[in-house]
């Protein structure tokens, strides 16, 4: 497998049209002809990527992200200054100083490929938050952001229906995000056992922003 460390405004598999064909995947199989996609980043969206290096491997990896036994972490600066989550100790899954976001999520196919919450017809979604600080001169608010499920769009479509957008969002973020340069959103780590060992492995980026 490889751990890759995608840059903000790269692909991460080839898009439609013959301007969206350079991409990370596209790079990497070119000197790693074997190498095989498990998931993918927003294309705003900088940070650690896994890729499977044959068939086998990317079977493993692909069963272990439906199954959940793979954690990512994100970075976002949002805007606004957010308040400590409530405390939900009789919660089963509740974690000190997390808050969880659990709201459905749907394609809005007038205005795709943009997504919205959706009770009724939405996929289930959940993101865990947590308060790493404040900047009250910005008026932003610095998360650590956890990813439950896999739903595209889904951390910046969940932040944004809490009312603090990611920073530098030009789809969900409104023209209060005109001054950032990039999209605040980050994958900063990834934990999870290795395919064919079983080895826990553990790989951390620090956000540039």
């Amino acid at each position: 497998m490889l751990v890759l460390d995608k840059p903000a405004g790269l692909l991460s598999v080839p898009g439609r049209g013959a301007d969206k064909q350079d991409c990370l995947s596209a790079r990497v199989q070119a000197q790693y002809p074997d190498a095989l996609v498990v998931h993918r980043l927003d294309m705003a969206t900088s940070g650690l990527l896994l890729m499977a290096r044959g068939l086998s491997a990317q079977q493993q990896l692909s069963l272990a992200f439906a199954g959940r036994r793979v954690h990512k972490h994100y970075t976002a600066v949002v805007q606004g200054l957010m308040t400590e989550p409530p405390c939900t100790p009789d919660a089963a899954d509740a974690l000190p100083g997390w808050g969880l976001i659990d709201l459905p999520i749907a394609a809005d196919w007038p205005r795709r490929p943009l997504r919205i919450i959706d009770q009724a017809l939405g996929k289930p979604s959940q993101t865990r938050w947590r308060i790493e600080s404040r900047d009250s001169q910005a008026g932003t608010t610095r998360l650590l952001l956890e990813a439950l499920t896999g739903r595209s769009h889904q951390l910046r479509v969940h932040l944004q229906a809490l009312g603090h957008p990611i920073l530098g969002d030009a789809l969900y973020g409104g023209q209060s995000n005109a001054p950032a340069r990039r999209l605040h959103l980050h994958a900063c780590a990834l934990a999870f056992a290795h395919p064919v060992t079983g080895a826990s492995l553990q790989f951390t980026s620090p956000a540039s922003f």
